[in-house]
């Protein structure tokens, strides 16, 4: 029995054995089943994403293509305005700093001038008031002199006041 009983422990766990062998490859079949359901699943969705992406990709790239020679050329256009620009500016520099520097030169010239004219002026106001007034005064000293003559013409001889009336008159202011 006890060979037997050997015999059969080794038999049933030939048995176990094969029956895990057994419930092993079915269950490595159904993971092979489920990942090749998965695998359809995901190149299938893949598929979908690619035909829906694929055609935005294509406009996106047709659309760069058309725009790719209008964006060079603007950015040409724009440095070549700013290059301009530039040399416009500083030609307004230039032309601003000479026009500047005239414009201080005739100040400066025309205050000159002026300066010139009003101390001309001023020289012959002068020499006109000094030419009018000194025969002025001239004339109206001798018109003055002319007048006290007449006047004393006119009124006559002064007459002699006595010594004694003077000196009694002048007695009283001498104190």
């Amino acid at each position: 029995m006890s060979k037997l009983d050997n015999q059969s422990i080794e038999l049933a766990l030939f048995a176990l054995v094969a029956l895990a062998m057994m419930v092993q490859a079915i269950v490595m079949f159904a993971a092979f089943i489920v990942l090749r359901r998965a695998a359809a699943s995901t190149d299938e969705k893949i598929e979908q994403f690619r035909t829906s992406v694929t055609p935005l990709i294509d406009n996106a790239r047709v659309l760069l293509t058309r725009l790719t020679p209008l964006i060079e050329e603007t950015a040409d256009d724009l440095s070549a305005i700013a290059h301009s620009l530039r040399v416009q500016s500083a030609e307004v520099e230039s032309t601003t700093s000479v026009l500047v520097a005239r414009a201080r030169f005739h100040a400066i010239r025309l205050d000159g001038m002026l300066t010139h004219v009003l101390d001309t002026l001023d020289r012959t106001g002068n020499f006109v008031s000094d030419a009018v007034n000194k025969p002025m005064r001239q004339f109206s000293a001798i018109l003055a002199s002319v007048k006290a003559v007449v006047e004393s013409l006119r009124s006559g001889v002064p007459r002699p006041s006595s010594r004694s009336n003077r000196a009694d008159s002048d007695q009283d202011i001498f104190v």
